[in-house]
């Protein structure tokens, strides 16, 4: 006789298998419903991406990208205006052609080939406040305003040299903790200014622009997409050694620089450089300095100008920081920033490539020195002075190859200089100019 089977039961394995069938659809279900969610996160993810500054990071130094990239870092990153108004410090002009060739490690070499290889952007020649040569590339002209990257540096020098005459600072002997707070307690605590000026602030701070995960290529990632701010990237570096040893250049000692001035001056660095250089200098354009999303300059570089300003402040240090007989950077703080103040920062001392060259405050000393003195970026530019020829070079560029080139770069800087003197020799003797 059949089990009856009471209503409202099933039969048990008909009941197994609708509970399996149940069960899978709704691990489908809930299968479909995180990939839906994760499709929203992405999108959502994608578009706070698209729309922050950290997507300008993106492909920043692509082949292709860099000469637009360089020009626009002002619209890519938040920047803080610097404003130029007032009396122009004006140039004459007498274009006269560049010297054909240079002569490097023994060898004579092209200078077209030089400026083609090393893709210079822009390229200009001042000498006694006369423009003997003006040239840029595609895209660019005398209205660019042109990213400096480390050229940045050599003006934040004179921002502190004009915050210790004011009063603002007292000393370069202090320590930089004294002035910001958030330096307090971590590599900095203690570390004079003279010694971060130096970059000897003994700091461990890896500046590998070969490496995604090094500090200075990670910095934008840090201050852009997770949103911190520079003193909270400073506070988290350790110390590498004693301060005050060796010169290893590290861009945080600028950074610290950066916010030496603000702290101290209780104004950002834009508005700082605006009143104390760029007005008196008579700067023709507006510039533009990046800062975090904080409001902080990004003191190590970012900031953007055109040749001919970064030419004006050239001009200023070949003049031993004056512009028409009227003092802007101390005469002093011009002569301390280019000269090498102890054994570690003289040419051949130091652990990069760059070590051929001597360090002042913030500034490149070549070997072999004229009294010459460069401010250099990487990628390739530079605002080089030679006060006894008076005679002032920028050359801004996207070159690949830049971390090899500084040496040559100043080469064919001084056989500019020379075919300029010799030149004004054949001049003299009745021949050609």
């Amino acid at each position: 006789m059949a089990r009856a089977v009471r209503r409202g039961t099933e039969d048990p394995r008909e009941s197994r298998g609708r509970r399996v069938e149940r069960h899978i659809r709704r691990l489908f279900i809930g299968a479909v419903i995180l990939v839906v969610l994760a499709i929203i996160a992405a999108g959502v993810g994608f578009a706070y991406l698209r729309t922050s500054p950290a997507w300008g990071a993106i492909g920043l130094f692509e082949d292709g990208r860099r000469a637009e990239s360089f020009r626009s870092m002002h619209e890519l990153f938040p920047s803080r205006a610097v404003a130029a108004e007032g009396d122009v410090w004006s140039f004459g002009r007498e274009e006269r052609a560049l010297p054909s060739s240079y002569v490097f490690e023994g060898e004579g070499r092209s200078l077209a080939a030089f400026l083609h290889d090393s893709e210079t952007t822009g390229l200009l020649v001042v000498r006694g406040g006369v423009i003997v040569h003006e040239s840029y590339g595609p895209g660019y002209d005398d209205r660019s305003l042109v990213t400096s990257f480390s050229v940045a540096k050599s003006f934040v020098s004179a921002l502190v040299g004009i915050a210790i005459e004011r009063g603002y600072v007292r000393s370069v002997d202090d320590a930089i903790s004294e002035y910001v707070p958030a330096l307090r307690g971590g590599a900095y605590d203690g570390v004079s200014i003279h010694d971060v000026l130096t970059m000897s602030s003994g700091v461990a701070f890896d500046e590998d622009y070969g490496s995604v995960r090094s500090d200075v290529m990670a910095l934008p990632v840090r201050v852009y997409l997770y949103r911190q701010s520079v003193q909270t990237v400073l506070a988290g570096l350790g110390r590498e050694r004693a301060p005050g040893i060796v010169h290893e250049y590290v861009s945080s000692d600028a950074i610290a620089l950066g916010l030496l001035i603000s702290h101290a001056t209780g104004r950002s660095v834009s508005s700082f450089l605006e009143e104390t250089v760029w007005r008196p200098a008579g700067m023709e354009a507006a510039a533009a300095w990046s800062t975090d999303l904080h409001g902080n300059e990004l003191a190590h570089g970012f900031l953007g100008a055109t040749l001919r300003d970064y030419a004006r402040f050239g001009r200023l240090y070949a003049d031993g920081g004056r512009r028409d007989g009227d003092q802007v950077i101390p005469a002093e703080w011009v002569r301390a920033s280019t000269t090498p103040a102890a054994p570690h920062l003289r040419p051949g001392e130091g652990r990069l490539e760059s070590a051929r060259f001597g360090y002042g405050y913030q500034w490149w000393l070549p070997p072999e020195p004229e009294g010459d003195f460069v401010a250099m970026g990487i990628w390739g530019q530079f605002v080089y002075v030679h006060p006894a020829a008076d005679v002032v070079i920028v050359k801004t560029s996207t070159d690949p190859m830049f971390e090899t080139r500084f040496a040559e770069s100043v080469a064919v800087f001084r056989a500019v200089v020379d075919d300029l003197a010799s030149g004004d020799q054949a001049q003299a003797a009745g021949g050609r100019p």
